[in-house]
């Protein structure tokens, strides 16, 4: 084992705004904005259990559908809830609600395209100025479909591609849909310049894997290739007990506190050949890829996150749950439930016993299970 990477002066970060594009200067700035959102400021010790604020983003589970059987994801391994659409009127009652809410991300554990009206919902917030964004794998990224969701007025499209060859896509991503994906977005950034339409944003993400570091470099190149000014390392998040055999979602595959001096190797090169094209290359929690696998510099790194102050998720089915990340660390919805939104308004759910137990538990040394193990640098 080699010793972690060192932190990168300022003057060689990877994110130089001088050497990136005008798409990627813009991108880094919303990113440095939205870190706000979601980790509390040293000098913030005002956190209690009754959130002070309402929170500034929804994440609503449009669907928890899939068409592809991630190696990575628990929803290939388990029924977390029944499939389903999240219906249009809980949807927009959801957002009735909070109407003034800053950003809603449309995805949770499923492919937000399979919906077919997710160019209208999109459509919905925008007409309430909010910022919305959503993940998807790209494989229904038809030319119609990308119109649809750029007149719409999408702000951020992030595709989870996972690899730079086709081989191992399919071992990720559990079907080879490699080049049609490659060629969904390409056909999407080029309508994109053929409209003059600066939105949505696209980036391409790669879940942080031992069995496909040897790919980011190719990744970035792939990337500025087909259009695509944003890459984003993300990190693996995974279950103490494999979800199955076959699953990578396991500690043995994660590229986190414990890489190779040709791990690190892998990522200084990828850092580099972004540079050079001018490609943004950053990781999830809106840090730099080296500094995302690093171990915690706290003993107690869930003490940073201000997400069940920031936030709410709400799944197909109308549960809520406190972030997008805890269904992914631990089985099961039971331990981390905090509300139904079919019952409650989302109002009484915000500061009720559920939630406040849940906020009382990140405030001390045992917190709730589901976060124990989470580096709190995930997803934006």
């Amino acid at each position: 084992m080699s010793t972690l990477l060192p932190i990168l002066p300022p003057d060689d970060l990877l994110h130089d705004k001088e050497r990136l594009s005008p798409a990627a200067q813009q991108a880094e700035e919303e990113k440095n904005r939205m870190r706000r959102y979601f980790e509390k400021p040293e000098a913030d010790a005002h956190l209690a259990a009754v959130a002070a604020q309402e929170p500034v983003c929804l994440y609503l589970e449009t669907t928890n559908r899939c068409n592809l059987l991630c190696t990575t994801c628990p929803r290939t391994y388990e029924e977390l809830e029944p499939e389903a659409d999240m219906p249009w009127e809980l949807f927009t009652s959801l957002i009735d609600q909070y109407p003034k809410i800053a950003r809603v991300v449309l995805h949770g554990i499923g492919e937000p395209m399979l919906v077919k009206d997710i160019a209208q919902r999109v459509k919905y917030l925008k007409n309430r100025n909010i910022y919305v964004l959503f993940n998807t794998n790209g494989t229904l990224l038809t030319e119609a479909n990308g119109r649809a969701l750029i007149e719409a007025g999408l702000d951020e499209l992030r595709v989870s591609l996972d690899a730079a060859e086709s081989e191992a896509f399919q071992m990720v991503r559990g079907k080879d849909f490699f080049d049609k994906i490659v060629a969904n977005v390409k056909n999407f950034t080029r309508l994109q310049r053929e409209l003059d339409a600066p939105k949505p944003r696209v980036s391409l993400w790669l879940t942080g894997l031992r069995e496909t570091v040897d790919q980011l470099p190719d990744f970035v190149r792939l990337a500025h290739s087909i259009g695509v000014t944003e890459v984003y390392l993300q990190r693996l998040v995974f279950f103490d007990v494999p979800m199955d055999e076959h699953s990578l979602a396991r500690a043995e595959s994660a590229l986190f506190e414990h890489t190779t001096e040709r791990e690190e190797a892998l990522i200084r090169e990828a850092e580099s050949v972004a540079r050079e094209l001018g490609v943004m290359f950053s990781a999830s929690g809106a840090v730099d890829p080296g500094e995302s696998i690093k171990m915690q510099r706290s003993d107690s790194p869930w003490s940073l996150c201000r997400r069940p102050w920031s936030l709410m998720y709400i799944t197909a089915n109308g549960r809520v749950l406190p972030c997008c990340i805890a269904p992914f660390s631990m089985k099961g919805y039971g331990s981390f439930t905090l509300g139904d939104a079919t019952q409650s308004s989302l109002r009484e759910i915000w500061n009720g016993p559920e939630y406040q137990h849940f906020r009382e538990g990140l405030l001390t040394s045992s917190p709730p299970p589901a976060c124990v193990n989470c580096g709190l640098r995930w997803s934006l």
